[in-house]
Protein backbone atom coordinates (compact mmCIF):
# COMPACT_ATOMS: atom_id res chain seq x y z
CA UNK A 1 0.00 0.00 0.00
CA UNK A 2 1.32 3.53 -0.90
CA UNK A 3 1.51 6.18 1.69
CA UNK A 4 2.17 9.93 1.87
CA UNK A 5 2.40 10.82 5.51
CA UNK A 6 1.71 13.62 7.16
CA UNK A 7 4.41 16.25 8.47
CA UNK A 8 3.17 15.86 12.22
CA UNK A 9 4.03 11.93 12.22
CA UNK A 10 6.55 10.69 9.41
CA UNK A 11 9.70 11.41 11.15
CA UNK A 12 8.37 9.78 14.64
CA UNK A 13 8.31 6.66 15.27
CA UNK A 14 4.96 5.97 15.67
CA UNK A 15 4.76 7.47 12.27
CA UNK A 16 7.82 5.09 11.03
CA UNK A 17 6.14 2.00 12.34
CA UNK A 18 2.87 3.01 10.75
CA UNK A 19 4.31 3.10 7.83
CA UNK A 20 6.20 0.11 7.96
CA UNK A 21 3.08 -1.92 8.53
CA UNK A 22 0.17 -0.19 5.62
CA UNK A 23 3.07 -0.68 3.30
CA UNK A 24 2.61 -4.52 4.16
CA UNK A 25 -0.94 -4.79 3.29
CA UNK A 26 -1.98 -5.57 -0.46
CA UNK A 27 -5.56 -4.87 -0.44
CA UNK A 28 -6.23 -8.73 -0.58
CA UNK A 29 -9.62 -8.82 1.86
CA UNK A 30 -8.73 -12.17 3.28
CA UNK A 31 -8.83 -10.60 6.87
CA UNK A 32 -13.14 -9.76 5.74
CA UNK A 33 -13.69 -13.38 5.75
CA UNK A 34 -12.25 -14.07 9.73
CA UNK A 35 -13.45 -10.68 10.91
CA UNK A 36 -16.09 -10.78 13.00
CA UNK A 37 -17.68 -7.37 13.33
CA UNK A 38 -17.58 -7.60 9.39
CA UNK A 39 -19.31 -10.71 9.52
CA UNK A 40 -22.13 -9.51 11.72
CA UNK A 41 -22.33 -6.02 9.74
CA UNK A 42 -21.19 -6.69 6.50
CA UNK A 43 -19.93 -2.78 6.30
CA UNK A 44 -16.22 -2.75 4.51
CA UNK A 45 -15.39 0.24 7.06
CA UNK A 46 -15.61 -2.32 9.95
CA UNK A 47 -13.56 -4.35 8.46
CA UNK A 48 -9.46 -5.08 8.98
CA UNK A 49 -9.07 -3.85 5.47
CA UNK A 50 -11.96 -1.13 6.09
CA UNK A 51 -10.09 0.20 9.36
CA UNK A 52 -6.88 0.22 7.49
CA UNK A 53 -7.78 2.77 5.40
CA UNK A 54 -9.62 5.05 7.79
CA UNK A 55 -6.20 5.17 9.81
CA UNK A 56 -4.20 5.75 6.37
CA UNK A 57 -6.52 8.97 6.04
CA UNK A 58 -5.50 9.79 9.68
CA UNK A 59 -2.07 9.03 9.43
CA UNK A 60 -1.84 11.20 5.88
CA UNK A 61 -3.36 14.42 7.44
CA UNK A 62 -6.97 14.30 7.29
CA UNK A 63 -9.12 14.44 10.41
CA UNK A 64 -11.15 12.12 11.43
CA UNK A 65 -14.74 12.22 12.65
CA UNK A 66 -16.75 10.78 14.99
CA UNK A 67 -17.45 7.74 12.44
CA UNK A 68 -14.09 7.22 12.28
CA UNK A 69 -13.72 7.01 16.26
CA UNK A 70 -17.17 4.44 15.68
CA UNK A 71 -15.59 2.32 13.13
CA UNK A 72 -12.33 1.71 15.16
CA UNK A 73 -13.91 1.54 18.37
CA UNK A 74 -16.31 -1.70 17.01
CA UNK A 75 -12.80 -3.73 16.38
CA UNK A 76 -12.51 -6.15 19.11
CA UNK A 77 -8.54 -6.05 18.79
CA UNK A 78 -9.45 -10.15 18.29
CA UNK A 79 -6.32 -10.15 16.15
CA UNK A 80 -8.20 -12.89 13.89
CA UNK A 81 -7.33 -11.09 10.64
CA UNK A 82 -3.24 -11.19 11.89
CA UNK A 83 -3.60 -14.94 11.86
CA UNK A 84 -5.50 -15.10 8.49
CA UNK A 85 -3.06 -12.23 6.74
CA UNK A 86 -0.87 -13.79 4.38
CA UNK A 87 1.32 -10.56 4.51
CA UNK A 88 2.09 -10.51 7.59
CA UNK A 89 0.39 -7.25 8.77
CA UNK A 90 0.58 -6.09 12.45
CA UNK A 91 -2.99 -4.82 12.56
CA UNK A 92 -2.83 -4.60 16.37
CA UNK A 93 -0.13 -2.59 16.64
CA UNK A 94 -1.18 -0.52 13.92
CA UNK A 95 -4.83 -0.04 15.74
CA UNK A 96 -3.16 1.13 18.75
CA UNK A 97 -1.65 3.99 17.03
CA UNK A 98 -4.52 4.92 14.67
CA UNK A 99 -6.98 4.72 18.59
CA UNK A 100 -4.69 7.03 19.98
CA UNK A 101 -4.40 9.56 16.69
CA UNK A 102 -8.16 9.80 16.86
CA UNK A 103 -8.41 9.75 20.32
CA UNK A 104 -6.29 12.93 20.49
CA UNK A 105 -8.28 15.03 17.48
CA UNK A 106 -12.11 13.26 18.58
CA UNK A 107 -13.43 14.39 21.88
CA UNK A 108 -15.94 11.69 23.93
CA UNK A 109 -18.94 13.23 25.37
CA UNK A 110 -19.49 13.38 29.01
CA UNK A 111 -21.37 10.53 29.33
CA UNK A 112 -18.54 7.99 27.53
CA UNK A 113 -16.02 9.47 29.54
CA UNK A 114 -17.89 8.46 32.47
CA UNK A 115 -17.94 5.21 31.91
CA UNK A 116 -14.74 4.47 30.66
CA UNK A 117 -13.06 6.27 34.01
CA UNK A 118 -15.56 4.36 36.07
CA UNK A 119 -14.04 1.39 34.83
CA UNK A 120 -10.54 2.19 35.48
CA UNK A 121 -11.51 3.26 38.92
CA UNK A 122 -13.48 0.12 39.84
CA UNK A 123 -12.03 -2.50 37.75
CA UNK A 124 -8.36 -3.01 39.11
CA UNK A 125 -9.31 -2.30 42.76
CA UNK A 126 -10.21 -5.31 44.36
CA UNK A 127 -11.57 -3.46 47.59
CA UNK A 128 -14.23 -2.09 45.65
CA UNK A 129 -14.83 -4.69 43.17
CA UNK A 130 -15.54 -7.28 46.12
CA UNK A 131 -17.96 -4.67 47.49
CA UNK A 132 -20.05 -4.39 44.83
CA UNK A 133 -20.66 -7.78 44.10
CA UNK A 134 -21.23 -8.72 47.95
CA UNK A 135 -23.64 -5.70 47.19
CA UNK A 136 -25.20 -7.66 43.69
CA UNK A 137 -25.50 -10.39 45.46
CA UNK A 138 -27.76 -9.07 48.47
CA UNK A 139 -30.37 -7.68 45.78
CA UNK A 140 -29.90 -10.84 43.58
CA UNK A 141 -33.58 -12.02 44.61
CA UNK A 142 -34.71 -8.78 43.45
CA UNK A 143 -33.39 -8.77 39.90
CA UNK A 144 -34.78 -10.49 37.01
CA UNK A 145 -33.45 -13.77 35.59
CA UNK A 146 -31.25 -12.17 32.78
CA UNK A 147 -29.76 -9.63 35.33
CA UNK A 148 -29.28 -12.50 37.89
CA UNK A 149 -27.65 -14.10 35.52
CA UNK A 150 -24.90 -11.76 34.84
CA UNK A 151 -24.03 -11.77 38.34
CA UNK A 152 -21.07 -14.42 39.14
CA UNK A 153 -21.98 -17.45 41.63
CA UNK A 154 -20.15 -16.85 44.98
CA UNK A 155 -16.73 -18.45 45.26
CA UNK A 156 -14.88 -18.75 48.47
CA UNK A 157 -11.04 -19.04 47.87
CA UNK A 158 -9.63 -22.45 48.54
CA UNK A 159 -5.94 -22.08 49.97
CA UNK A 160 -3.17 -22.59 47.40
CA UNK A 161 -0.65 -25.01 47.78
CA UNK A 162 2.69 -23.77 49.14
CA UNK A 163 5.22 -26.23 48.48
CA UNK A 164 8.80 -26.30 48.17
CA UNK A 165 10.35 -27.28 45.09
CA UNK A 166 13.80 -26.63 43.43
CA UNK A 167 11.96 -24.95 40.10
CA UNK A 168 9.70 -21.80 41.10
CA UNK A 169 6.84 -20.10 39.09
CA UNK A 170 5.28 -16.83 39.71
CA UNK A 171 1.60 -16.97 39.32
CA UNK A 172 0.03 -13.83 38.11
CA UNK A 173 -2.93 -13.27 40.20
CA UNK A 174 -4.51 -10.15 38.61
CA UNK A 175 -7.88 -7.85 39.31
CA UNK A 176 -10.95 -8.97 38.58
CA UNK A 177 -10.23 -12.78 38.39
CA UNK A 178 -8.84 -13.10 42.02
CA UNK A 179 -11.89 -11.16 43.43
CA UNK A 180 -14.59 -13.41 40.84
CA UNK A 181 -13.02 -16.13 40.75
CA UNK A 182 -10.25 -16.63 42.76
CA UNK A 183 -9.74 -20.52 42.41
CA UNK A 184 -9.05 -20.05 39.29
CA UNK A 185 -5.35 -19.37 40.62
CA UNK A 186 -5.22 -21.35 43.55
CA UNK A 187 -5.91 -24.27 41.05
CA UNK A 188 -3.07 -23.42 39.39
CA UNK A 189 -1.08 -23.35 42.26
CA UNK A 190 -1.99 -27.39 42.66
CA UNK A 191 -1.62 -27.62 38.89
CA UNK A 192 2.44 -26.39 39.53
CA UNK A 193 2.62 -28.33 42.20
CA UNK A 194 1.70 -31.60 40.33
CA UNK A 195 4.37 -30.31 37.93
CA UNK A 196 6.91 -30.30 40.87
CA UNK A 197 6.81 -26.71 40.25
CA UNK A 198 6.36 -24.41 43.68
CA UNK A 199 3.95 -21.68 43.01
CA UNK A 200 5.16 -18.02 44.17
CA UNK A 201 2.56 -15.52 44.81
CA UNK A 202 3.36 -11.49 45.18
CA UNK A 203 1.53 -8.09 45.74
CA UNK A 204 0.53 -7.92 41.96
CA UNK A 205 -2.64 -6.19 40.10
CA UNK A 206 -4.07 -5.37 36.60
CA UNK A 207 -1.73 -6.34 34.01
CA UNK A 208 -2.83 -3.14 32.40
CA UNK A 209 -4.79 -3.73 29.44
CA UNK A 210 -8.01 -2.34 30.91
CA UNK A 211 -5.77 0.89 30.16
CA UNK A 212 -4.83 -0.29 26.54
CA UNK A 213 -8.58 -0.86 25.94
CA UNK A 214 -9.57 2.33 26.39
CA UNK A 215 -6.37 3.77 25.24
CA UNK A 216 -5.56 5.10 28.85
CA UNK A 217 -1.81 5.14 27.95
CA UNK A 218 -0.89 6.70 31.88
CA UNK A 219 -2.96 3.98 33.31
CA UNK A 220 -1.07 0.92 31.49
CA UNK A 221 1.86 2.37 32.34
CA UNK A 222 1.41 2.56 35.87
CA UNK A 223 0.24 -0.98 36.35
CA UNK A 224 2.79 -2.31 34.22
CA UNK A 225 5.60 -0.46 36.44
CA UNK A 226 3.60 -1.73 39.71
CA UNK A 227 3.15 -5.47 38.58
CA UNK A 228 7.21 -4.89 37.15
CA UNK A 229 7.89 -3.57 40.85
CA UNK A 230 6.71 -6.71 42.67
CA UNK A 231 7.70 -9.48 40.74
CA UNK A 232 11.47 -8.08 39.77
CA UNK A 233 12.96 -9.70 43.81
CA UNK A 234 11.73 -13.12 42.91
CA UNK A 235 13.19 -13.26 39.45
CA UNK A 236 16.44 -11.83 40.80
CA UNK A 237 15.92 -14.74 43.21
CA UNK A 238 15.71 -17.44 40.56
CA UNK A 239 11.84 -17.83 39.41
CA UNK A 240 11.90 -19.13 36.37
CA UNK A 241 8.53 -17.86 34.84
CA UNK A 242 5.70 -15.68 35.21
CA UNK A 243 2.51 -17.60 34.58
CA UNK A 244 -0.56 -16.34 33.17
CA UNK A 245 -4.02 -18.10 33.74
CA UNK A 246 -5.86 -15.56 32.19
CA UNK A 247 -4.78 -15.52 28.25
CA UNK A 248 -5.60 -11.70 27.59
CA UNK A 249 -3.17 -10.44 31.14
CA UNK A 250 -0.50 -12.93 29.59
CA UNK A 251 -0.45 -11.26 25.50
CA UNK A 252 -0.08 -7.89 27.54
CA UNK A 253 2.83 -8.52 29.79
CA UNK A 254 4.46 -10.45 26.68
CA UNK A 255 4.01 -6.89 24.89
CA UNK A 256 5.42 -5.11 27.90
CA UNK A 257 9.35 -5.04 26.14
CA UNK A 258 7.02 -3.16 23.13
CA UNK A 259 4.95 -1.05 25.42
CA UNK A 260 7.88 0.01 27.82
CA UNK A 261 11.03 0.32 25.15
CA UNK A 262 10.93 4.17 25.72
CA UNK A 263 11.09 4.12 29.56
CA UNK A 264 14.46 4.50 31.02
CA UNK A 265 13.75 3.23 34.18
CA UNK A 266 12.00 -0.09 33.25
CA UNK A 267 12.57 -0.61 29.60
CA UNK A 268 15.23 -3.65 30.52
CA UNK A 269 13.55 -4.98 33.30
CA UNK A 270 10.27 -5.08 30.72
CA UNK A 271 12.47 -7.20 28.52
CA UNK A 272 13.14 -9.65 31.20
CA UNK A 273 9.65 -9.58 32.34
CA UNK A 274 8.74 -10.34 29.04
CA UNK A 275 10.89 -12.95 27.89
CA UNK A 276 9.79 -14.89 31.46
CA UNK A 277 5.94 -14.77 30.80
CA UNK A 278 4.13 -17.68 29.69
CA UNK A 279 1.00 -18.94 29.39
CA UNK A 280 0.18 -22.05 31.90
CA UNK A 281 -0.37 -24.27 28.73
CA UNK A 282 2.55 -23.50 27.78
CA UNK A 283 4.53 -25.15 31.14
CA UNK A 284 3.23 -29.07 29.66
CA UNK A 285 6.07 -28.31 27.00
CA UNK A 286 8.79 -28.58 29.53
CA UNK A 287 7.64 -29.89 32.83
CA UNK A 288 7.36 -33.65 33.84
CA UNK A 289 4.97 -34.63 37.58
CA UNK A 290 2.41 -36.34 38.55
CA UNK A 291 -0.87 -37.19 36.30
CA UNK A 292 -4.65 -36.58 37.52
CA UNK A 293 -6.66 -39.06 37.45
CA UNK A 294 -8.55 -39.77 33.80
CA UNK A 295 -12.25 -38.50 33.85
CA UNK A 296 -13.00 -39.69 30.42
CA UNK A 297 -15.60 -37.16 29.71
CA UNK A 298 -16.37 -34.20 27.32
CA UNK A 299 -15.69 -30.56 27.22
CA UNK A 300 -15.85 -28.17 24.49
CA UNK A 301 -13.04 -25.63 24.33
CA UNK A 302 -12.81 -22.31 23.75
CA UNK A 303 -9.99 -20.64 22.44
CA UNK A 304 -9.83 -17.22 23.47
CA UNK A 305 -8.62 -14.54 20.59
CA UNK A 306 -5.60 -13.56 23.08
CA UNK A 307 -4.43 -17.22 23.39
CA UNK A 308 -4.63 -18.54 20.02
CA UNK A 309 -4.30 -15.20 17.79
CA UNK A 310 -2.56 -13.21 20.38
CA UNK A 311 -0.12 -15.72 21.77
CA UNK A 312 -0.48 -17.77 18.67
CA UNK A 313 -0.64 -20.37 21.34
CA UNK A 314 -2.78 -23.09 19.53
CA UNK A 315 -3.65 -26.78 20.89
CA UNK A 316 -1.97 -26.78 23.88
CA UNK A 317 -4.50 -26.81 26.12
CA UNK A 318 -6.50 -29.76 23.92
CA UNK A 319 -3.67 -31.96 24.05
CA UNK A 320 -3.10 -31.40 27.92
CA UNK A 321 -6.87 -32.18 28.71
CA UNK A 322 -6.96 -35.32 26.48
CA UNK A 323 -3.66 -36.97 27.99
CA UNK A 324 -5.76 -36.58 31.26
CA UNK A 325 -8.46 -37.99 29.66
CA UNK A 326 -10.95 -35.53 29.39
CA UNK A 327 -12.68 -35.71 25.45
CA UNK A 328 -12.23 -32.02 23.60
CA UNK A 329 -15.38 -32.04 21.38
CA UNK A 330 -15.20 -30.19 17.78
CA UNK A 331 -16.48 -26.30 17.62
CA UNK A 332 -17.34 -24.46 14.71
CA UNK A 333 -16.21 -21.26 14.10
CA UNK A 334 -13.27 -21.89 17.13
CA UNK A 335 -11.50 -18.77 15.41
CA UNK A 336 -14.15 -16.16 16.26
CA UNK A 337 -14.30 -13.82 18.83
CA UNK A 338 -17.16 -14.75 22.06
CA UNK A 339 -17.80 -11.24 21.85
CA UNK A 340 -16.06 -10.22 25.65
CA UNK A 341 -12.76 -9.04 23.91
CA UNK A 342 -11.45 -6.55 27.38
CA UNK A 343 -14.47 -3.80 27.90
CA UNK A 344 -15.93 -4.60 24.65
CA UNK A 345 -18.97 -6.46 26.64
CA UNK A 346 -19.86 -2.94 28.33
CA UNK A 347 -18.84 -0.92 25.55
CA UNK A 348 -20.32 -2.37 22.49
CA UNK A 349 -22.90 -4.64 23.94
CA UNK A 350 -25.76 -4.99 21.07
CA UNK A 351 -22.23 -6.39 18.83
CA UNK A 352 -21.04 -8.25 22.20
CA UNK A 353 -24.55 -10.04 22.27
CA UNK A 354 -24.39 -10.97 18.50
CA UNK A 355 -21.59 -12.20 18.63
CA UNK A 356 -22.25 -14.08 21.95
CA UNK A 357 -25.28 -16.54 21.03
CA UNK A 358 -23.41 -17.29 17.69
CA UNK A 359 -19.98 -18.56 19.77
CA UNK A 360 -23.05 -20.59 22.64
CA UNK A 361 -24.67 -22.17 19.91
CA UNK A 362 -21.02 -23.56 18.63
CA UNK A 363 -20.22 -24.56 21.53
CA UNK A 364 -23.20 -26.38 22.79
CA UNK A 365 -23.35 -27.94 19.32
CA UNK A 366 -22.32 -31.42 20.71
CA UNK A 367 -23.64 -31.27 23.52
CA UNK A 368 -20.57 -31.20 25.87
CA UNK A 369 -20.87 -31.18 29.59
CA UNK A 370 -18.97 -28.49 30.62
CA UNK A 371 -17.12 -25.51 28.20
CA UNK A 372 -13.54 -24.38 29.44
CA UNK A 373 -11.66 -21.40 28.44
CA UNK A 374 -8.58 -19.85 29.16
CA UNK A 375 -9.11 -16.81 29.92
CA UNK A 376 -11.64 -14.76 32.75
CA UNK A 377 -13.46 -12.36 30.45
CA UNK A 378 -14.47 -14.87 27.74
CA UNK A 379 -15.58 -17.21 30.91
CA UNK A 380 -17.24 -14.40 32.38
CA UNK A 381 -19.20 -14.00 29.32
CA UNK A 382 -19.72 -17.42 28.23
CA UNK A 383 -21.22 -17.69 31.60
CA UNK A 384 -24.40 -15.54 31.18
CA UNK A 385 -25.88 -17.64 29.02
CA UNK A 386 -24.75 -21.12 28.46
CA UNK A 387 -27.04 -24.02 29.72
CA UNK A 388 -23.46 -26.13 31.08
CA UNK A 389 -21.34 -24.92 33.26
CA UNK A 390 -18.33 -22.70 32.20
CA UNK A 391 -14.78 -23.57 33.95
CA UNK A 392 -11.19 -22.32 33.52
CA UNK A 393 -9.41 -25.96 31.69
CA UNK A 394 -6.82 -25.94 35.17
CA UNK A 395 -9.77 -25.87 37.35
CA UNK A 396 -10.85 -29.10 35.84
CA UNK A 397 -7.06 -30.85 35.69
CA UNK A 398 -6.69 -29.94 39.33
CA UNK A 399 -9.97 -31.45 41.40
CA UNK A 400 -10.48 -35.26 42.23
CA UNK A 401 -13.58 -35.43 40.48
CA UNK A 402 -15.74 -34.33 37.70
CA UNK A 403 -18.93 -33.36 39.35
CA UNK A 404 -16.84 -31.13 42.01
CA UNK A 405 -16.00 -29.02 38.30
CA UNK A 406 -19.51 -28.98 36.67
CA UNK A 407 -21.51 -27.46 39.43
CA UNK A 408 -22.39 -23.60 40.12
CA UNK A 409 -22.04 -23.50 43.26
CA UNK A 410 -18.69 -23.47 45.54
CA UNK A 411 -17.77 -26.95 47.26
CA UNK A 412 -18.20 -26.77 50.61
CA UNK A 413 -15.06 -26.36 53.16
CA UNK A 414 -15.12 -29.83 53.92
CA UNK A 415 -14.57 -31.46 50.07
CA UNK A 416 -12.06 -28.46 49.87
CA UNK A 417 -9.95 -29.74 52.00
CA UNK A 418 -10.23 -33.35 51.52
CA UNK A 419 -8.41 -32.15 47.95
CA UNK A 420 -5.81 -30.07 49.40
CA UNK A 421 -5.21 -33.16 52.13
CA UNK A 422 -5.20 -35.79 49.27
CA UNK A 423 -2.83 -33.45 47.18
CA UNK A 424 -0.16 -32.89 49.75
CA UNK A 425 -0.56 -36.63 51.23
CA UNK A 426 0.64 -37.49 46.94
Amino acid sequence: MQTNLADFIRTTEKGQIAESILRKCVHCGFCTATCPTYQVLGNELDSPRGRIYLMKQVLEGVRPTHRTQLHLDRCLTCRSCETTCPSGVEYGRLLEIGRELVEEQVPRNVFDRFIRAAMVFIIPNTAITRLLLGFAHSIKWLLPTKLRRKIPAKEREVPWIHSEHSRRMIIHQGCIQRVIKPNINSAASRYLHAHSIAAVRTQDGCCGALGLHLNDQKFFLKQARKNIDAWWPNVEAGAEAIVSTASGCGVTIKEYAHLLRDDPNYSSKAQKIASLTIDISEIQQTASGNRSNPMSRSVAFHSPCTLQHGQKINNSVEQILNRHGVDTLTVRNSHLCCGSAGTYSILQPKLSQQLLKQKIKDLEAEAPECIVTSNIGCLLHLSTVSSVPVKHWVEILSSQSWCSVCIYSVLDEWNWKAVSSNQNDS
